[in-house]
C-alpha cells in the first residue's frame, strides 16, 4: 500500500528538544490521519540534528466513502428554514420526509466522496508542521511562520508523487541534501527506503539509536586499546547522538599537569563546556584521555581534530586550575560573610542568615537523635560558603563537592567536610541518601528550614508548579529519616525552625504573626508531607489510604512509627479477619452517624452492664473490655503486630452482635446501650488508625 514520506530540513535543532518533536510529529500527523478516516499500518519519526523525518506505511490511495444522514426542519417550519435546509445540502442529497415522536422532519441523505488522499495531506501536513510545539521557537526574515529554527526544504512524498504541503516560504519537493561538509549536493529520493540509503551513502545516519549505539561502541574500542574502560554517562550519550549527523569517535589526552584537579573538576569541565567523555584507569580514577565525538571525517584520521579539541580543553582547564588555587588560598570560613551579600529569597533574607538558622536547628536534631551538636554545627556554618568560590560560580553543579574538598584542604574534621557535600542530598528519588549523622543532621536541618519558610510566607507548590523545589525537599526529609531509621517528631522541628525565623527577624511582623501561624503552619506541613510520603511509596505498594488513616489520628509525626503502623494494618486488613472487621467498622460508623444526627446526641459513654441482656450484646462487651486495653498497652510499646491481634479477636463477637441483636429496639434505654456498644467498637478500632478513611475492596 501507498507510503507517507516527509522530511523537514533545517539548521541546527537543540538536542534537548529532538527527541520530543520527532512524537510530537508522528502524533499531529497520525491524529490527522485517523481524524481523516486515513487508517495506515505503521508510522515511525526519525531525527538528527538537522531534520525531522516520518514515514508512515499502508495508507489507503483515497478516503472512504461516507453516507451521512442529516436532520433538518418541521415540514410546517417557516419556507425560509426549509429553503435554507435544501440550499445547504450538497447536489445529490435524497430529501424525504419521515414522522418522529415529536412530528414530520425533513431528513436528507447525503453520499461523500472519500477524497484523494494526495489532497488531504497537504492541508493535513501543513496544519502538523505549523502546530508542533517547540519550547522555543523563532521567526526567520520576515516570514510569519514560527519554528525552531529556519527551513532549507521539505520532502513530502505520496506514493512516489510530490504532495505539495508547506512550512511558511518552503514548499516540499522530492530532494534534500546529505552532510553538511561531507555531502551537500542535493538528492532526490523516491520512496523511505530509497531516502534512507542515499542519506546513508551521503553519511547521514538517520537513527538516533543507530547513531547512539556506534557512538558508544567505538568509545569503548578506543578505551580498550588503551586498556582504559568508559565513564558511563547516559545523559552525555543522549546529548551528543543529538548533535552530530556522521559521528566519528577520537580519543585526545589530558595534559598531566591538571590531573591534580578533582576528578568533579576535571569531568565536569569536560562534559558541561565541550561534551567530552572521561574514561577511567582500571583502579576506577579518572584517566588522562577523553573521548570526543566529530561530526565529520578528515583526511589525516581526526588528529588535527584532536589536536584543536585539546588545545580547547588545555584552555578550560587553566581557568579551571586557576580557579583551584585561588579558591584555596582563603579558607573556608572566611568566605561565609561573602554570603551575606547572597539573598536566599526577598522575604527570608540572605544565605547567611539561612547559614545561621540551620547552625541552630541541626544542633537540635542531633540533640534529638542523641548525636553531639559540635561538628554539625560546624558543617552548618561552612554548608553554603563555597557558593562564593570561583569555581562553583563556573560550575555551579559542583556546589557542596567544593565546599568539601576546601574544607579538607583547610583541616577540617571529616564529618564536617563530607557532610558539607551531602548537605544537599537527596536530590531525587535515585539519589543517594545521606547516612552519616553529621550529614544527616545538617541535610534535614537544611531542607526543614526551607520547607518551613516558605510555608509561613505561603509560597507553597500549586499545581505542577514548585519553583522552589519544595516537594522534592519534602522527599528528602522522608528519606533521611526512614532511610536512617530517625525517631523524630517533624512538628517539634517545623516549631524550632519556624521560631529561628522569628528570632532572627527574618519574618517581620507585617508578614505575618508567628504567634498565630505555628499550628496551622505544622498542619499544612504535615499534609504535605503526607501527600509527598504516599508517592515515595507507592512503588512499594503501600495503599495511599492507610496512610491518610494513620496521619489522620492526629499528632502522629514520627515517620518511623508511622510506617511500622501502616505495615501492620496493611497485613491485617489482608487478612479475614480484618475484612470483615472493616466491614464492621464502617456498619457501626454508619449507623452511629445516622442516631446521632437523629437524636442530637453523642453516645461515647461506656455502656451500662445492668441493660447487657442479650449474649451476644454480653461477648461483645467482655471482648471490647479485654481488647481496648491490650490495645492501648500495644499501641503504647509501638508493638503493632500485637495490637492487630488484639483487633482479630473482635471480629467473632462483632459478627455475632451484627447478627442476633437489633440495635435499634423498642425499649428506649436498651437501643441507647446498645448505640455505646457501637461506640466502643469504632472507639477501639480509631485507636490504631481512622478507619473511616480506609477503602474497602
Amino acid at each position: 500500500m501507498p507510503e507517507l514520506l516527509l522530511e523537514i530540513l533545517s539548521e541546527e535543532i537543540p538536542a534537548r528538544m529532538q527527541a520530543r518533536a520527532a512524537d510530537d510529529l508522528k502524533r499531529l500527523v497520525t491524529d490527522g490521519l485517523k481524524a481523516a478516516g486515513l487508517e495506515f499500518t505503521s508510522a515511525e519519526s526519525y531525527v538528527t540534528p538537522r531534520r525531522l523525518c516520518l514515514v508512515v506505511d499502508g495508507l489507503p490511495e483515497k478516503q472512504p466513502d461516507v453516507s451521512e444522514e442529516k436532520r433538518g426542519p418541521n415540514v410546517n417550519a417557516p419556507e425560509q428554514a426549509i429553503n435554507g435546509f435544501k440550499g445547504s445540502l450538497p447536489e445529490g442529497a435524497v430529501i424525504e420526509q419521515r414522522e418522529t415522536p415529536k412530528g414530520t422532519f425533513f431528513f436528507a441523505l447525503v453520499d461523500t466522496k472519500g477524497a484523494e488522499t494526495k489532497d488531504v495531506l497537504v492541508r493535513l501536513v501543513s496544519e502538523a508542521m505549523a502546530n508542533l510545539p517547540w519550547p522555543k521557537s523563532m521567526r526567520w526574515a520576515d516570514y510569519p511562520v514560527r519554528w525552531v529554527r529556519p527551513v532549507h526544504t521539505l520532502v513530502c512524498l505520496f506514493d512516489g508523487e510530490v504532495v505539495p504541503a508547506a512550512l511558511g516560504p518552503v514548499t516540499a519537493g522530492l530532494a534534500t541534501v546529505g552532510h553538511r561538509f561531507l555531502a551537500p549536493d542535493l538528492i532526490k529520493v523516491s520512496d523511505f527506503a530509497d531516502y534512507k540509503q542515499k542519506l546513508l551513502a551521503a553519511k547521514v545516519m538517520l537513527d538516533p539509536a543507530e547513531r547512539r549505539s556506534k557512538i558508544e561502541a567505538d568509545a569503548k574500542k578506543l578505551c580498550e586499546k588503551e586498556g582504559l574502560s568508559l565513564k558511563d554517562d547516559p545523559g552525555l550519550l543522549d546529548e551528543v547522538t543529538g548533535l552530530v549527523e556522521w559521528p566519528v569517535v577520537l580519543m585526545g589526552t589530558i595534559d598531566q599537569q591538571f590531573m591534580e584537579l578533582p576528578d568533579e573538576v576535571l569531568s565536569t569541565s569536560m562534559r558541561s563546556h565541550q561534551k567530552y567523555f572521561s574514561t577511567l584507569s582500571n583502579d576506577g580514577k579518572l584517566a588522562a584521555r577523553f573521548i570526543v565525538v566529530a561530526n565529520t571525517e578528515t583526511r589525516d584520521g581526526g588528529q588535527q581534530v584532536v589536536a584543536g579539541n585539546e588545545r580547547v580543553l588545555r584552555a578550560r582547564l587553566s581557568d579551571a586550575k586557576f580557579f583551584w588555587d585561588q579558591d584555596r588560598s582563603q579558607t573556608l570560613e572566611s568566605r561565609v560573610d561573602a554570603l551575606k551579600d547572597r539573598v536566599f529569597h526577598a522575604r527570608l533574607d540572605t544565605l547567611h542568615e539561612k547559614v545561621l538558622r540551620i547552625e541552630q536547628l541541626a544542633a537540635r536534631i542531633c540533640q534529638a537523635s542523641d548525636e553531639e551538636p559540635t561538628l554539625a554545627m560546624r558543617a552548618a556554618r561552612l554548608a553554603k560558603a563555597d557558593l562564593s568560590t570561583g569555581m562553583v560560580g563556573e560550575f555551579p553543579e559542583l556546589q557542596g563537592l567544593m565546599g568539601r574538598y576546601y574544607a579538607q584542604h583547610d583541616g577540617e574534621d571529616a564529618a564536617v567536610a563530607d557532610a558539607v557535600a551531602e548537605h544537599y542530598s537527596p536530590l531525587g528519588p535515585n539519589d543517594a541518601c545521606p547516612t552519616k549523622p553529621v550529614s544527616v543532621c545538617v541535610s534535614l536541618a537544611d531542607k526543614i528550614d526551607t520547607l518551613v519558610g516558605f510555608f509561613a510566607i505561603d509560597e507553597k507548590p500549586t499545581g505542577s508548579k514548585d519553583p522552589y523545589a519544595l516537594r522534592r525537599a519534602a522527599l528528602g526529609v522522608i528519606r533521611l529519616v526512614l532511610e536512617n531509621g530517625l525517631r523524630l517528631h517533624l512538628r517539634t522541628f517545623f516549631g524550632d525552625a519556624l521560631s529561628q525565623y522569628s528570632i532572627r527577624g527574618n519574618l517581620r511582623r507585617e508578614d505575618l504573626d508567628i504567634t498565630s501561624i505555628d499550628i496551622a503552619l505544622e498542619d499544612n506541613l504535615m499534609e504535605f508531607f503526607a501527600d509527598r510520603l504516599k508517592v515515595h511509596l507507592r512503588e512499594q505498594g503501600v495503599r495511599h489510604d492507610l496512610i491518610d488513616a494513620v496521619f489522620a489520628l492526629g499528632g502522629e509525626d514520627d515517620l518511623v512509627r508511622l510506617i511500622k503502623r501502616v505495615e501492620a494494618l496493611q497485613s491485617f486488613l489482608a487478612t479475614e479477619d480484618g475484612d470483615n472487621l472493616l466491614t464492621a467498622y464502617k456498619r457501626a460508623a454508619n449507623i452511629l452517624r445516622a442516631e446521632e444526627k437523629k437524636d442530637a446526641a453523642e453516645y461515647r459513654d461506656a455502656p451500662e452492664s445492668a441493660l447487657l441482656t442479650d449474649d451476644a450484646e454480653k461477648a461483645l462487651a467482655d471482648a471490647l473490655g479485654t481488647a481496648t486495653p491490650a490495645i492501648e498497652n500495644a499501641l503504647a510499646s509501638e508493638d503493632f503486630v500485637a495490637a492487630m491481634q488484639a483487633l482479630a479477636g473482635l471480629r467473632k463477637p462483632v459478627d455475632t452482635f451484627f447478627d442476633d441483636v437489633t440495635v435499634n429496639a423498642d425499649d428506649a434505654a436498651l437501643r441507647v446501650n446498645r448505640l455505646k456498644l457501637l461506640n466502643g467498637i469504632r472507639s477501639a478500632l480509631d485507636g490504631v488508625a481512622d478507619f473511616s478513611k480506609i477503602e474497602g475492596k
